[in-house]
């Protein structure tokens, strides 16, 4: 099966969305829930499998193995595809699902193969498949922040254009062999699979105790490239639960009397 060759179109600053353009016959694989509109013609079906535009062969018992091995990496049982069935190109347009950045990845630029952290996986042209990628050392996958399973596109052919979401702002790093980049676990986006990948214990019991940035960091290892993001959506959802305590108390007099001493 061939990998359909998209357009697309990225817009937005921190509330990003990726706007895809169709030829005719032509269509994209995304994860549920993440369309935003969709042009006539562009017709959606909701189907187990990834491979042969979810429509293929394979026995039901394949499929449904194929879409738990989905749910474990933290996607939804099943995928949507959306494809043009028109006579002209036609847009469909999928937005990120919390305050960061589309990343586009054209998997023929990374060998065919890319491994990215669970819930990061947007949408990508039909051809482009989601499995697991397994941890082999026990540490990895007793400390690592995302077990022992990661996700891994992949593409038969080899090529096939794939969205990726990461929370904040992404910084790209090239690795140069042997070069090593201590990441935190949650701010790890994707990586090359020629980028090996290790956890390693924060040094110093005053730094375990009260650094703040827990007990263990990825170390990732060149050559390849490394994508890290810089608000992990657990930041986020801490300092909103945070937050949303602290707002308990504003309409009473204890509350005003702490948020002076907070300073606000």
């Amino acid at each position: 099966m061939s990998t359909d060759i998209i357009d697309y179109q990225i817009l937005g600053d921190d509330m990003q969305a990726v706007i895809i353009t169709l030829d005719p016959g032509e269509a994209v694989v995304a994860e549920a829930g993440a369309m935003m509109y969709l042009d006539p013609d562009v017709e959606m079906a909701t189907h187990l499998s990834m491979k042969a535009g979810g429509t293929g062969g394979g026995s039901v018992f394949g499929k449904l193995f194929e879409a738990g091995k989905r749910v474990v990496t933290g996607e939804s049982f099943f995928i949507t595809y959306f494809a043009n069935h028109g006579s002209v190109r036609r847009d469909c347009a999928f937005a990120a699902p919390y305050p960061g950045h589309v990343i586009p990845v054209e998997l023929a630029d990374h060998k065919g193969e890319l491994i990215c952290q669970k819930d990061s996986f947007l949408a990508a042209a039909r051809g482009v498949e989601i499995g697991i990628a397994f941890q082999k050392k026990l540490g990895v996958g007793l400390f690592g922040g995302e077990g022992f399973i990661l996700q891994r596109l992949t593409s038969p052919t080899g090529n096939g254009q794939a969205f990726l979401h990461a929370g904040g702002t992404t910084i790209k790093r090239e690795l140069a062999p042997g070069e090593t980049l201590r990441v935190d676990t949650g701010c790890l986006v994707a990586f090359e699979k020629s980028v090996s990948y290790d956890i390693q214990w924060v040094k110093g019991i005053k730094n375990k105790l009260f650094g703040g940035e827990g007990l263990f960091y990825a170390a990732m290892t060149g050559p390849g490239t490394v994508w890290i993001q810089t608000l992990p959506f657990s930041r986020l959802a801490d300092r909103i639960i945070v937050a949303s305590h602290t707002q308990k108390g504003e309409g009473s007099v204890l509350g005003g009397v702490f948020k002076m001493i907070d300073g606000q």
